[in-house]
């Protein structure tokens, strides 16, 4: 394996300066999203979601990003698997988006609630009927004998809504995170990184820099 210490990339696509910015971080994301897309990059949707039980215990992993709205960030998954069930214990989640290839990075924390049945059905009904089957099918984050039992469950719900129009599960639906802390980091050269922070005080943003 190569020698991981002597790994080393000089960063040297941009720059970020915190008169420059948009005044909401919202607006800024778009913007950088936009970009990410406008890239090339593959799936620039996918972001780190962070849970911890109530006891502090923390895990993380990809989820896709669906919306983004004037309250913040929508994605939807399984609230019976391990990050849903932390959520709802513990609605506070730490994100981050990587756009390696643009040398930039979005770090997001906030709070979590559910959204509207109404929204999640949306979604859903848009979803192809393969995913849709999916999520009726994967009892998500539970221990399970092997892949042929995957199949087996994916079957017979495949033969359940044969010919039917395929309902949201209960179970299944989106979640919003609400910012409280949005930073933006710009790759530059010898490490000297510009990040450039919103914090959320009361119903303005507060900007600043943060060293690298």
């Amino acid at each position: 394996m190569k020698d991981l210490s002597r790994m080393r990339q000089e960063y040297r696509e941009g720059s970020l300066d915190e008169t420059e910015v948009a005044l909401n971080p919202l607006d800024q994301f778009k913007l950088w999203m936009d970009a990410a897309i406008a890239s090339g990059l593959s799936e620039p949707n996918a972001m780190v979601v962070a849970t911890t039980t109530v006891s502090g215990k923390p895990s993380a992993r990809v989820v896709l990003l669906k919306e983004l709205n004037d309250q913040g960030f929508v994605f939807y998954t399984n609230y019976m698997s391990r990050k849903g069930r932390e959520l709802l214990a513990n609605p506070f989640t730490a994100v981050v988006f990587d756009w390696h290839e643009i040398e930039r990075q979005v770090r997001i924390e906030g709070t979590v609630e559910k959204v509207e049945d109404k929204e999640s059905d949306t979604y859903f009904n848009v979803r192809p009927d393969d995913a849709k089957i999916g999520a009726w099918a994967s009892p998500q984050s539970k221990v399970v004998k092997s892949r042929e039992e995957l199949k087996k469950m994916e079957e017979e719900y495949a033969t359940q809504f044969e010919g039917s129009d395929i309902p949201r599960p209960p179970h299944w639906g989106g979640f919003l995170i609400r910012p409280t802390m949005i930073e933006f980091w710009q790759g530059r050269p010898n490490r000297m990184h510009d990040r450039i922070a919103y914090y959320k005080i009361d119903m303005d943003w507060e900007i600043v820099r943060l060293a690298p």
